[in-house]
């Protein structure tokens, strides 16, 4: 179980990328007072385990109700995916989610696809399919890369601090290239799938 465990988190860990979503959040937040970004990181965080949860017990019954496949998901994703990735190499005046109310942002980019993006919620369907006692070690894993999520984040502004600005623009649009080569991977695997249903 314990092996399971670590396996698990291991898994989640790497979808979710927390490390490679810091320029990601750091830019998000840019527009935010320091006073309230600590706020927002905890509540996008909430919103992203959330959904992750609700995707590992129901998230096969909510697709076919809706009579959506888990390959739209995938490639709906990657589109979203590759417009944030577009703002973080070329600037936009309104940032890399668009204006927003209030300046900050709410659930996209952050939550979603950010963190609960296709990847993590295609690996959280296929924990639906075991027995309650994995399941269950599931949910174990998923609240340790919630923490690991809020650690890395909180601290991002830190990190910013350390780095300097130039440094950080640079390695936020380095992570937006990269970004977008994942995201056309994301997008081919789904049109490879789709393909293969025909």
């Amino acid at each position: 179980m314990t092996q399971n465990f670590f396996q698990t988190f291991i898994l989640l860990l790497l979808v979710t990328d927390p490390f490679g979503n810091v320029p990601l959040f750091a830019a998000a937040l840019n527009p935010v007072t320091p006073a309230r970004r600590p706020r927002i990181v905890v509540r996008e965080c909430a919103i992203a385990f959330a959904v992750l949860l609700i995707f590992m017990f129901f998230g096969r019954h909510f697709l076919s109700a809706l009579q959506l496949s888990e390959v739209s998901l995938r490639i709906g994703g990657s589109v979203i995916l590759l417009l944030i990735a577009i703002r973080m190499i070329f600037p936009h005046p309104d940032g890399v989610m668009g204006r927003t109310e209030g300046g900050e942002p709410f659930i996209v980019p952050l939550a979603i696809p950010a963190l609960a993006g296709p990847s993590a919620l295609a690996t959280v369907l296929l924990f639906s399919r075991e027995s309650t006692g994995e399941v269950l070690v599931h949910v174990a894993a998923l609240g340790a890369v919630g923490v690991v999520w809020l650690s890395v984040f909180l601290s991002a502004e830190k990190l910013q601090k350390a780095l300097g600005s130039q440094v950080m623009t640079a390695f936020e649009r380095l992570m937006g290239l990269i970004l977008t080569a994942m995201s056309i991977e994301m997008l081919l695997g789904g049109v490879r799938e789709f393909v293969k249903t025909l």
